[in-house]
């Protein structure tokens, strides 16, 4: 499997096709399964670079550096290896943090930025999350398969695409691969960060992509109405997973806004002046 050494960590990556960078980076807790039906497609007309983050799928698991800043520092020092010095960066979840951090920090070395069911800019406030990481911690320790089956079991309504394969991958990822400080530090970087200021000083092209039945929704349209140079679209049969509920969907909308930009109301207008 092809691996770099990315500021001092050994990161999994693979590119697929060839043409305009995009790199797609996962969630929370996730892996490049999560991308890779939705890279299968968009591979016809990029080159698309995945990537899985310290401590997740096959990346080494580090003592430090899981946060947004270290993750969004790796996505910069990954292309450069590969030889692109601007790119176009699509991260799901956890990823869309990534994402932010990118564009509010380092802005010169983006194309375009797609949110897709993003943590929201203000972060992740409240005391349930650590208790839920402390949860799954315990579960882990105690090998109890039927607390992740019960955690995952919750947003599954679309069996023809989250099977019982694809179920069963992700609890053996939760389980057996993430670290347990992806688990810790990467939960406690998302609750630190508060980039709703930030957002409107966002001037990359970015499509916020959306679940109608994700808790996230709500967040990610008062995030679209922040950044000033945003489209948005919302699969209402999706949950958190927009990516394996709706592949084709996914694909077709990133393809669309890679050749066309951010549509909106606004930039309409702006064209037609």
């Amino acid at each position: 499997m092809p691996h770099l050494t990315i500021n001092n960590a050994k990161l999994w990556y693979d590119t697929l096709g060839k043409g305009e960078p995009l790199l797609l980076h996962h969630g929370y807790t996730a892996s490049r399964d999560n991308w890779l039906p939705v890279a299968e497609i968009l591979k016809k007309h990029y080159q698309v670079v995945v990537i899985e983050c310290r401590g997740c799928g096959d990346s080494e698991p580090t003592d430090d550096g899981c946060n947004l800043e270290q993750y969004a520092l790796d996505s910069v020092e990954l292309m450069h290896q590969l030889g692109h010095d601007r790119f176009s960066f699509a991260g799901h979840s956890m990823g869309g943090g990534v994402g932010m951090t990118l564009a509010i920090k380092h802005p010169g070395k983006l194309e375009k930025l797609v949110l897709m069911a993003a943590v929201g800019s203000r972060g992740l406030v409240g005391d349930g999350f650590m208790a839920n990481v402390d949860a799954r911690l315990e579960a882990r320790r105690n090998k109890d398969r039927d607390f992740f089956e019960r955690d995952y079991s919750a947003g599954r309504f679309r069996p023809e695409v989250q099977t019982e394969d694809w179920t069963n991958l992700r609890i053996h990822h939760l389980m057996n691969v993430v670290s347990d400080r992806h688990l810790i530090d990467s939960m406690m970087s998302m609750q630190a960060m508060d980039f709703t200021a930030d957002l409107k000083k966002i001037d990359t092209p970015t499509l916020v992509l959306s679940g109608g039945v994700d808790s996230l929704l709500n967040t990610n349209l008062d995030d679209y109405r922040r950044l000033p140079n945003a489209c948005l679209q919302v699969f209402f049969r999706a949950g958190h997973e927009v990516g394996i509920h709706e592949t084709e969907g996914v694909a077709d909308a990133i393809h669309a806004f890679m050749q066309h930009g951010a549509l909106n109301s606004h930039t309409l207008r702006a064209r037609n002046l």
